[in-house]
């Protein structure tokens, strides 16, 4: 089975820690949800997590191997990494896009084989895209957007997938039509996906554990059911309470 695991990470940038000592355990198949409020850390931990960025003490271990020390080509077959801001792409379109994320097997300049279209093809329909493959990717609406960006991650077969505010931009059809196309993903095999996101109540309702970055700067992570009190208290304040019936904030009466 896939894991995660971090032992005595510090997170942080400029030699500045905002997260302490951050333990997590997690399992492939799972549909991880990383909760916290603005600034609170959580992009800073997942770039960390990539090995984007380097820990300030401790360390982030994939199936028992530290990911900062695989060259880039190794740690790109394991991790896959979709941002919250999907960038414009000029004149290529869905297919040719989705068939980057193959270049970690194949090399920058390696030709797709048979195997390879297999893949990218699997992807675009896994991830609901397939009839857009001809499409110019900046002429897609923001969700059909980001789910060819989560085919690209999908085509690049690793079996960790971080994202970073992938509901960002989205309406509630669009939002509830990607969180469950993650849930897919997660429960289909031995992936892990891990994503951020302010969406309280898709996270509660479709994930299977939170990770929750606490105002004093550790992090908790459990069941869904467990983590009710814990986001109360990271979330509430003299103005808005969490209320675990609507799963969102609520104003003070």
């Amino acid at each position: 089975m896939n894991q995660l695991r971090t032992d005595r990470l510090k997170v942080g940038y400029g030699g500045k820690a905002i997260l302490h000592d951050v333990r997590l355990d997690l399992a492939g198949g799972s549909l991880v949800a990383l909760l916290g409020r603005n600034g609170s850390g959580k992009t800073t931990l997942l770039r960390t997590l990539s090995a984007a960025r380097a820990p300030l003490a401790g360390e982030v271990r994939w199936n028992g191997h530290s990911v900062h020390v695989l060259d880039a080509d190794a740690r790109a077959r394991q991790v896959a990494v979709v941002l919250s801001q999907v960038p414009r792409c000029g004149a290529l379109d869905v297919r040719t896009l989705v068939s980057f994320g193959r270049i970690p097997w194949t090399g920058r300049f390696g030709g797709l084989s048979g195997g390879d279209q297999e893949k990218v093809e699997k992807a675009m329909r896994d991830a609901g895209v397939h009839h857009l493959a001809t499409r110019w990717v900046d002429e897609l609406s923001d969700g059909e957007r980001q789910r060819t960006m989560i085919a690209r991650a999908l085509a690049q077969d690793a079996p960790l997938l971080l994202m970073d505010e992938p509901l960002a931009h989205l309406d509630l059809v669009n939002r509830a039509q990607v969180m469950q196309l993650l849930q897919r993903i997660a429960h289909a095999g031995d992936r892990l996906v891990l994503y951020s996101t302010h969406d309280l109540a898709l996270a509660l309702e479709l994930s299977d554990q939170v990770v929750l970055v606490q105002p004093d700067g550790h992090v908790w992570h459990g069941s869904t059911v467990e983590a009710m009190g814990h986001i109360a208290h990271a979330f509430s304040d003299d103005e808005v309470a969490f209320d675990p019936v609507t799963r969102g904030l609520m104003p003070r009466k």
